[in-house]
């Protein structure tokens, strides 16, 4: 019988030897990272299976270990519409949008941020477009990595029993590392080893579950008597309004900086159809893992129900298996927060680096300098993210939730208009970024009635209209700028 100071001894052990690993990889991903192109998209050489990979691990972070299996054991399947529109919204980013926008900012200027493709594709030598983009890159980026760092403080608060905010200082310490030495390739191939890792687990951790029950039939009896009535309804408690709202997270995935630069890093377009596969296969697997993980929790908890929902894959794992497996799959926890938070971090710094270092305040600085600014960003914006993790009434979906929002109103029209259609002018971008992003702000304030729909779906939608209409109104775009795209579209 192994004791609780055992188990985390040796669950610690595994976490650690599996933090050197991924400090490892960052400092084998270092000899390849000698100028900001390298830093930030990798010199625009990664294969179809480690863009794809590297997406998903970006993209799912500890929201689909924590934060989604966590929303599922407390209300029940209403909470699958979330999966539903991330699965469609990502499907159709894979199809549409990842190969334009390949070609896109190649062809823009070799654009190497989003701020930085905007610019070019509009042709703004007012430099206004690329400072409001980067200013909303970094007000919702430290958001969301804030959200991360949550993640990571309750992994090391539930498993070494520590304080909140020491939970928090390691969980931070740890991913800082790895992000400002290795860059994108680092993040990149940690992203690769993480997304595998995060997959293995959410497939592995309710499939030993049920066997444990005594088999699905048994689990889904455990359930019912267990959970309040409608727990198997997907529209118990849940209007119309409701579903569409949570299928609304799918509208996010036009505009979220950390996955578009996988597409923007892709090294061969011919590559994007197996990336695809790949990329929407290890989706479509992992959230059944974390969908299924907060439903069997229900069961397998009712006894002694969990304090904190965000938990339960957490606690499965370490009710479920010996020390040693269920520090591997805790570590597979902390994989997931590592490689979307590694992500965010490196596309915020990037933005300093590169759209307001050297494009506004230093044009004659050179590559090391500009190397050394973006990783000096990677540490001071993992300060802010920690100041605003301090909150320890936050929770990791609501943090992500606004986020993801943001992101998806500011950016995703502009996104959508400006690979498609040609008329789109500069102030139309501007108009859509400024009216997506105030939009997510006030009405997350605001409560009740038609204020209860999530804000990305207003969000979205005024943006849309604003690129629309103020497009129209004004002047059509210049003569280059119409070339390019038709260069683009024809290809």
């Amino acid at each position: 019988m192994v004791s609780g100071i055992q188990m985390t001894v040796i669950s610690g052990t595994v976490i650690a030897i599996y933090l050197i690993a991924m400090l490892g990889l960052g400092i084998a991903a270092y000899r390849y990272t000698s100028n900001l192109k390298d830093y930030i998209l990798g010199g625009r050489q990664l294969g179809g299976a480690v863009t794809a990979l590297s997406a998903g691990a970006s993209d799912m972070s500890g929201w689909l270990m924590l934060g989604l299996p966590g929303a599922i054991y407390a209300s029940g399947l209403n909470q699958i519409w979330i999966a539903v529109g991330l699965v469609a919204g990502a499907l159709l980013n894979w199809h549409f949008v990842a190969r334009r926008l390949r070609r896109y900012t190649e062809l823009a200027g070799d654009a190497l941020t989003m701020p930085d493709y905007f610019e070019n594709r509009f042709a703004d030598r007012s430099r206004v477009l690329r400072v409001v983009s980067a200013f909303v890159t970094l007000i919702f980026f430290t958001i969301y990595t804030s959200a991360g760092l949550v993640s990571g403080a309750i992994l090391f608060e539930q498993v070494f029993s520590l304080d909140y905010r020491v939970a928090l200082v390691i969980g931070a310490a740890s991913i800082l590392s790895y992000t400002a030495i290795g860059g994108f390739l680092g993040v990149c191939w940690t992203d690769t080893v993480q997304g595998i890792m995060m997959f293995l687990a959410l497939l592995i951790v309710p499939a030993i579950a049920i066997s444990s029950m005594g088999g699905w039939q048994e689990m889904l009896d455990a359930v019912g008597s267990a959970a309040p009535t409608g727990v198997f309804d997907a529209f118990h408690d849940t209007t119309l309004i409701g579903a569409v709202s949570l299928m609304a997270w799918g509208l996010g995935y036009f505009g979220q900086p950390h996955i578009l630069a996988r597409f923007m890093a892709l090294r061969d377009e011919r590559d994007m159809p197996q990336a695809q596969m790949i990329g929407m296969t290890w989706m479509v697997l992992a959230l059944y893992g974390a969908l299924a993980t907060g439903f069997v929790g229900i069961g397998y908890f009712a006894d002694h129900p969990l304090d904190n929902p965000e938990t339960v894959f957490l606690a499965l794992s370490q009710a479920l298996f010996n020390p040693w497996i269920a520090g591997i799959l805790l570590a597979a926890v902390l994989a997931a927060i590592m490689s979307t938070v590694s992500s965010q971090l490196l596309v915020s710094s990037s933005v300093i680096a590169e759209d307001f270092w050297k494009r506004l305040l230093r044009p004659q600085a050179e590559a090391k300098e500009l190397l050394r600014v973006g990783r000096l960003s990677v540490a001071a914006i993992s300060i802010v993210a920690f100041l605003l993790a301090l909150d320890r009434e936050s929770t990791v979906l609501s943090l992500v939730a606004y986020a993801w929002a943001g992101f998806g109103a500011a950016f995703g029209p502009v996104v959508l208009f400006s690979l498609f259609w040609r008329r789109m002018t500069r102030n139309g971008a501007l108009a859509g970024m400024i009216v997506g992003a105030v939009t997510v702000i006030v009405w997350k304030q605001l409560t009740g009635g038609l204020f209860d729909v999530y804000e990305i779906l207003p969000g979205f939608i005024l943006a849309g209209a604003a690129i629309l209409v103020v497009s129209i109104a004004g002047r059509a775009p210049s003569a280059d700028v119409l070339e390019m795209h038709a260069s683009v579209a024809s290809r």
